[in-house]
């Protein structure tokens, strides 16, 4: 069984974070998980060397933020997480250094997160602090470009559960998650696997028993997976544009979150800031990025 003790959730106190709160805490009152809601304090960007401050009123000014900063912590969403265990920590400096300094000394099991992407075009670019993080953070990272329109965490039903792997290194790290955080809530498991389209020149005789003899492979390895790690699901094999196509087929089983890995180099999916970025992007559901 998975074990989720505690869940990173980085707040900005903006709307776009209520949705990850609210995911984040539909997953902790299935985990009985501890949700740590997280503000990192920039360092003030100005440039004061053309004033004459002494040092209590340099003192005094960056007390006034960090109180300030723990009053907005303190109040946002209070009134909202009564039914789950909650620490509210403060910390200062660089976002991204100091959420994954953080989850890296405390043991996170997982952090959740909005993609802060803005306006018309959100849909098509990642945050930066969230861009680091997915980078650098070595537990699984929830985020999603849907989570702002998050309900209410009891209505939020994790039913379906898709792991889109490439059948790279990272595979069965992966499917492990994916299959365990399946099992411990009861969700149903789908196992996918995109097979790219094998280019041809203008003219040139496209092999379709090649690409059968691809589909059945894939589909056994799929399977070896799951008897590996002792796991039922259903098993998906398409070809096609590789983030295109685990979309389309988080969106035709119905999935409820989405699983991909990151962090190899090798495989299909390559670094997370390629077919990763697009798959979180345009995905339907939430994604995990284990």
């Amino acid at each position: 069984m998975l074990q989720l003790t505690t869940i990173l959730v980085p707040v900005d106190f903006s709307e776009r974070c209520i949705g990850a709160v609210r995911y984040a805490e539909a997953v902790a009152r299935m985990f009985g998980s501890e949700m740590v809601l997280f503000y990192a304090l920039e360092p003030m960007r100005y440039d004061l060397s053309a004033f004459e401050f002494s040092g209590a009123v340099m003192t005094g000014l960056t007390q006034g933020r960090a109180e300030q900063a723990r009053a907005q912590l303190d109040a946002f969403m209070a009134g909202e997480l009564e039914r789950v265990c909650v620490r509210r920590v403060l910390a200062e400096g660089d976002p991204a250094e100091r959420i994954v300094g953080y989850a890296h000394s405390n043991h996170v099991d997982l952090i959740a997160m909005p993609t802060h992407g803005y306006g018309p075009f959100r849909r098509f670019i990642l945050g930066s602090v969230t861009a680091k993080v997915l980078h650098d953070a070595d537990c699984p990272v929830l985020t999603g470009v849907h989570m702002e329109d998050a309900r209410a965490p009891e209505a939020i039903n994790l039913r379906t559960v898709l792991c889109a792997v490439d059948l790279g290194p990272q595979s069965r790290k992966t499917a492990c998650w994916a299959a365990h955080f399946a099992d411990s809530i009861g969700a149903r498991l789908v196992l996918t696997h995109a097979i790219p389209c094998i280019e041809t020149q203008p003219g040139e005789y496209f092999d379709r028993e090649l690409a059968d003899d691809l589909k059945r492979s894939s589909g056994e390895e799929l399977k070896k997976l799951c008897c590996m790690l002792d796991a039922e699901a259903e098993i998906l094999v398409q070809s096609g544009d590789p983030p295109r196509t685990v979309c389309e087929a988080a969106a035709s089983s119905g999935a409820d979150l989405l699983v991909i890995g990151r962090g190899s180099a090798a495989g299909v999916f390559g670094r997370l800031r390629t077919n990763a970025y697009s798959i979180i992007r345009e995905s339907p559901c939430p994604v995990v990025s284990v």
